[in-house]
């Protein structure tokens, strides 16, 4: 048996006992072919992929019929050999992009999984798909939107999805204010949007559905909201210029990801009142999860981004004064 990985997960071709069939006629060379294809394609082909490799169509319904091919949608289909706990993880995905034919792409809540910003979605929900052209109707399982992409498409392990600006803004009609403010967070800190991109997002898409919410997760105030890539490079030269000990920034507490952490001192800084912030959502989430570290053991400290920015020793102080009655 020969093995071929893709991101960690082993695809298998196993020979069958079957008699002659017209694979018979087939040299190892197209099974070869296909392997590949699935390699890069978490197990999923195409039936053009599988005729190009040299099989025919009756050769496909042959391994169909003895579950070497699994279908997943209509001429897509997984390797019989991945199916249960062997079932690559993006499989669902990269076989709806693949069923939806030249241009499709990954998009909407379902880009957002992918590139590890919220949740996965319902297993019963569809996977979310856009292409460039019309869409005559959509397939068991896929929900297929029509757009323009120009630009704004790039592959992730392989699989053809939108870019996170356009993830983020075809999200903001789709999800509350809470999702797109942790979405639009997570984007930033994991630097795949960077502070430009990100502040030009609210005008370039006025007049879309979800502007007003989009506008509202990414400005703060009567102006635009200082970013946290920005906010916490304020917040560190405060922290070297005032000679105090460094603290470990965007690190996990208790399953919590904080923005500064003094360990020995137990204290924890988040910065308040910038991008992402300005939810009610947000806020609760924050008070919950203040309750929760201060139960732990950590005391709590916040500041906010003008706090930062306009009083900045008044803020070097306070910080000061909580590291030095450390208990």
């Amino acid at each position: 048996m020969d093995d071929w990985t893709s991101g960690g997960v082993g695809i298998a071709i196993h020979p069958t006992p079957d008699g002659p069939t017209d694979d018979s006629r087939l040299n190892g060379s197209a099974d070869d072919r296909i392997v590949a294809i699935a390699a890069r394609q978490h197990g999923v082909v195409g039936r053009a992929q599988l005729l190009a490799s040299g099989l025919t169509p009756r050769m496909v319904a042959s391994r169909v019929a003895a579950g070497r091919l699994r279908p997943l949608h209509r001429g897509v289909y997984l390797l019989g050999g991945l199916r249960g706990p062997l079932e690559p993880e993006r499989a669902r995905e990269m076989a709806a992009v693949v069923a939806c034919g030249t241009g499709a792409v990954l998009s909407h809540r379902s880009a957002a999984w992918l590139w590890g910003v919220l949740s996965r979605p319902d297993p019963a929900a569809p996977v979310e798909i856009t292409i460039p052209t019309r869409a005559r109707r959509g397939r068991p399982g896929i929900r297929v939107r029509r757009s323009g992409l120009s630009g704004e498409t790039t592959r992730l392990d392989g699989i053809p999805v939108t870019t996170p600006a356009r993830t983020l803004r075809d999200l903001s009609p789709l999800v509350g204010a809470p999702e797109l403010d942790r979405a639009a967070a997570r984007f930033e800190r994991r630097g795949l949007i960077g502070p430009s991109e990100m502040s030009s997002l609210p005008a370039r898409h006025r007049g879309r559905p979800g502007a007003p919410l989009l506008r509202a997760a990414l400005w703060c105030g009567d102006g635009p909201a200082l970013t946290r890539s920005r906010a916490e490079e304020r917040f560190l030269d405060l922290v070297r210029g005032g000679r105090l000990p460094r603290p470990r920034t965007n690190t996990v507490v208790r399953g919590h990801e904080v923005d500064f952490l003094w360990p020995v001192e137990k204290l924890v800084v988040e910065v308040d009142g910038f991008t992402f912030h300005g939810s009610r959502g947000s806020f609760e989430d924050d008070r919950r999860r203040d309750a929760e570290l201060v139960a732990a053991g950590l005391r709590v400290l916040r500041v906010t981004w003008r706090q930062i920015a306009e009083e900045a020793d008044a803020t070097l102080v306070r910080v000061a004064q909580a590291l030095a009655h450390a208990t």
